[in-house]
């Protein structure tokens, strides 16, 4: 049975944001918990008053460092109280997809193997917030986890590129045409 400490569910349920972000129009997650959004601030108090830093958890490839640094910006222009020393950590965390290499994504398991570890830390308290590219993030998340937010996207300046260059737009491409 629960500690007298242990939240109830509504407490526990984190919520994943997702974020669509400036680089290459790819997008990030993050995921505060109602514990901190209750209280007014966007600081996350412990019980003895002590401010406790918001950890954002993060995988260390550079593109998602990328986009935690870019979180971690724009929460603490939002959140002044953020600018604090000490205020925001990142947590940078390997996932199964980071350790094995020699295998596709499909034979591991898809794309829940770069999120996986993250949101297990995130509804494990370890973490309060995770940041996801959302070409990572699986389509049904696991229990206790929403996409409620996202960052505005930016042009990805994508390519389209012809064989012979006799079509210059995906509009002007034939029917059951191939992209790939």
């Amino acid at each position: 049975h629960p500690s007298p400490n242990t939240p109830n569910t509504t407490e526990a349920m984190k919520f994943t944001a997702a974020v669509s972000f400036m680089l290459a129009g790819s997008a990030v997650a993050f995921a505060p918990s109602l514990n901190s959004q209750s209280r007014g601030t966007a600081l996350n108090m412990a019980e003895d008053g002590e401010i406790k830093p918001l950890r954002i958890g993060t995988r260390g490839s550079p593109l998602a460092l990328a986009q935690a640094y870019e979180t971690r910006e724009r929460l603490m222009a939002n959140f002044p109280e953020m600018n604090e020393e000490g205020a925001i950590e990142i947590c940078v965390m390997k996932t199964q997809g980071d350790m094995i290499l020699d295998k596709s994504l499909m034979e591991l398991g898809g794309k829940g193997l770069f999120t996986k570890e993250l949101d297990t830390a995130l509804l494990g308290n370890e973490v309060d917030i995770c940041v996801h590219s959302m070409k990572d993030v699986p389509t049904w998340l696991p229990e206790g986890t929403v996409l409620p937010c996202n960052f505005p996207r930016e042009d990805t300046n994508d390519a389209f590129i012809h064989k012979d260059g006799s079509v210059k737009r995906i509009e002007d491409l034939p029917d059951h045409s191939v992209i790939g």
